[in-house]
């Protein structure tokens, strides 16, 4: 192990790590919004809008991001659109991510009681304060475990952007490996890259999921 190749790289890595961080954040803010209207156009069944929705879940979660990054960064410019790598992964991230997000959720919107609703009704709220007030914030306590995996998710999927010649962790690691056929340090230095992103994100969900099932919810 090249210790000093470690020492005079790792720099590139959190320089990447940066730019993973910032694409991630990005996607999986933009995949919430998409997700959210999405389970609520599919959880009050809207005509038309449902049947685009579940066309749509359909054809990003059975297509890879690799696959869908190639349509836009390479397939685009064909009738003259013209995306960069950041644009491209940031689109791609919230395509796949809306679709992920928005199962997540609709589990969450389908588990609110029926009752509570009514109750709301009752009680002279409009439909769209019991939306907010009632269902929306019990869906996301319920929604917590899968909204969690799938954050988790996103962030593992970013390995792939390298494919479109952006300068994640992953194209650092491989443009090393290619240069000084330094493998195992390179490698190295992406595990524990991502450990570091990862680590922390996954336990604190866990403490929220843990917290949240002691106050009473999602159960």
């Amino acid at each position: 192990m090249d210790l000093e190749f470690i020492e005079k790289y790792i720099p590139l890595y959190v320089e990447a790590g940066e730019l993973t961080i910032r694409i991630a954040l990005i996607g999986i803010v933009g995949s919430i919004v998409v997700g959210l209207i999405c389970s609520l156009i599919r959880y009050y069944r809207l005509p038309v809008l449902k049947k685009i929705v579940e066309a749509y879940i359909e054809l990003s979660r059975n297509t890879p991001l690799l696959i869908q990054l190639f349509f836009l960064y390479f397939g685009l410019p064909k009738i003259g659109i013209v995306i960069s790598s950041e644009a491209c992964g940031i689109i791609g991230l919230i395509f796949l991510g809306g679709s992920y997000m928005s199962e997540a959720f609709r589990s969450g919107l389908e588990a609110v009681q029926t009752s509570q609703i009514e109750a709301g009704l009752s009680l002279g709220l409009t439909k769209m304060q019991v939306i907010r007030y009632v269902v929306i914030p019990q869906a996301i306590s319920i929604s917590i475990p899968p909204f969690a995996a799938n954050v988790i998710f996103l962030i593992k999927e970013t390995s792939v952007f390298s494919a479109v010649a952006l300068g994640d962790l992953m194209y650092v690691a491989k443009d090393l490996i290619g240069l000084y056929y330094k493998t195992n340090e390179a490698l190295l230095m992406l595990v524990v890259a991502y450990l570091i992103i990862l680590l922390p994100i996954s336990i604190i969900f866990s403490l929220v999921e843990r917290k949240l099932r002691y106050a009473g919810f999602g159960n």
